[in-house]
């Protein structure tokens, strides 16, 4: 999965990409796309495996905790702090597998500047506290089959 994973993030980084997949098949995204998904964030491609999201921040955000979804951020410009682990506090559900809170208590703040690749295991508490931006960020989500296989 780590290999597989670091091919995906390179291939994003490393070409132009259009939204083109078929079943089994290879995913192209074009560079025009992936600009203009930058301009506001958004995903680019959801699968049951996986999920490539063009991300921007120009704020904090509330924590966020995902049951399944492992996140690997790429940074691309901009800088900003964010927070892992500890306790989320005033945590509810916002979807399936998913958890939002306004803070962590008790975590560890690390600062992400551009060429830094983070990664988040499923589970672990996550908040974006300080954003010098535009922050943007090439976010992989990973998705475990929950203990399905």
């Amino acid at each position: 999965m780590t290999v597989r994973t670091a091919l995906l993030i390179a291939s994003l980084t490393a070409t132009s990409i259009t939204a083109q997949r078929s079943a089994g098949s290879v995913t192209l995204i074009a560079g025009a796309d992936i600009t203009e998904a930058f301009v506001k964030g958004r995903p680019l491609i959801e699968t049951s495996d996986y999920k490539v999201h063009a991300s921007r921040r120009d704020m904090p955000g509330q924590v966020e905790v995902h049951t399944l979804d492992t996140d690997i951020f790429y940074v691309l410009d901009g800088a900003a702090t964010v927070v892992t682990g500890g306790e989320a506090v005033d945590v509810r559900d916002t979807a399936a597998n998913e958890r939002r809170g306004a803070s962590i208590t008790g975590g560890t703040a690390r600062r992400l500047a551009k060429g830094d690749v983070f990664i988040i295991p499923a589970g672990v508490p996550h908040q974006f506290t300080e954003v010098q931006g535009p922050f943007l960020y090439y976010t992989v989500k990973v998705t475990s089959d929950g203990g399905r296989r």
